[in-house]
């Protein structure tokens, strides 16, 4: 073999790494969140329609962009504690199998096509997807620091991805509806950051804001927000979705945020909630079943 090739099979093979590193970085695992932005379509009772399907499918897609080009920058502002963590040690930025540079090249690149995208579609999508990006950027440098401004800022982009489904295809989206997806997302940050203080042997230096947290306190806190999230989607399927039948959802609802609690309390999960969604069957049947319950009502009844 020529030295010429064997330069060339070394490229390709470096070449194709470093598109697998970066993918990787873009966590695909966490674009689930991002089926937040289907609630508008689903709720309104406009998801059989095709070219409002397209639209909403489109937003799934620039958020998936969007919110891939924050972790890469996340990753970035965070290599060295991540170095620290037992888990995120492997990210390939953290464990420099991605470089910073190409990595930051990467990230601009994909928030800017991505938010051309969005402006593409609406302006209204477009200033919804530049407000998610500018208040996750804030996330990463600054606001993530904040005690419990830093999980209300995680709960904002859970309620930013709603609001862009439902400006993708101009719908009104009830309050209650909102304020749902805020303290279910509350819920969800707040487990996470209870796990993460129990299971780290140095939680402060993985994640500064940690120091500020106690267990007692997120227990609280937990215990406050899972009963006002029950409550108010009670309240959402009785008095703002477009079927009061959809109240017979809410023991699901129940169940799955119980089960939730189980694994957080009693089986140490809760640190990704997206990848307990996939390996907990009783709770990703709960969802699946929530979700075919809610298509059926909705759209049968």
């Amino acid at each position: 073999m020529s030295l010429l090739e064997s330069s060339g099979r070394a490229g390709a093979l470096t070449s194709r790494f470093f598109w697998r590193y970066l993918f990787l970085s873009l966590r695909p695992k966490q674009w689930m969140k991002n089926a937040f932005v289907f609630a508008a379509i689903l709720f309104s009772r406009h998801l059989l329609e095709l070219p409002l399907l397209m639209r909403t499918i489109q937003v799934f897609i620039i958020f998936c962009l969007l919110s891939g080009s924050t972790y890469l920058v996340n990753d970035l502002v965070d290599r060295e504690r991540d170095r620290l963590h037992p888990r995120k040690k492997h990210r390939p930025i953290a464990a420099g199998l991605l470089a910073p540079l190409p990595a930051t090249v990467a990230a601009v690149v994909t928030l800017a096509g991505s938010l051309s995208w969005a402006f593409t579609l609406s302006w209204q999508v477009g200033l919804i997807s530049l407000a998610y990006a500018l208040q996750t950027l804030a996330y990463s440098f600054y606001l993530k620091d904040m005690v419990i401004i830093d999980v209300f800022v995680v709960a904002l982009g859970f309620v930013l991805r709603v609001a862009v489904g439902a400006a993708a295809i101009m719908v009104p989206v009830s309050a209650w509806l909102f304020i749902a997806v805020i303290l279910l997302a509350l819920f969800l940050a707040l487990c996470k950051r209870r796990h993460e203080l129990v299971s780290l042997d140095n939680a402060a230096a993985c994640r500064g804001i940690l120091a500020d947290y106690s267990v007692g306190l997120l227990d609280q806190m937990i215990a406050t927000v899972t009963s006002a999230t029950v409550v108010v989607y009670a309240i959402y399927t009785f008095i703002g979705a477009q079927s009061s039948y959809l109240m017979y959802t809410v023991p699901l609802v129940l169940f799955g945020i119980c089960r939730y609690l189980y694994l957080t309390y009693r089986c140490q999960g809760g640190g990704e909630p997206e990848s307990l969604v996939l390996r907990d069957k009783p709770l990703a049947a709960t969802i699946l079943l929530w979700a075919a319950s809610c298509f059926v009502i909705l759209y049968w009844l």
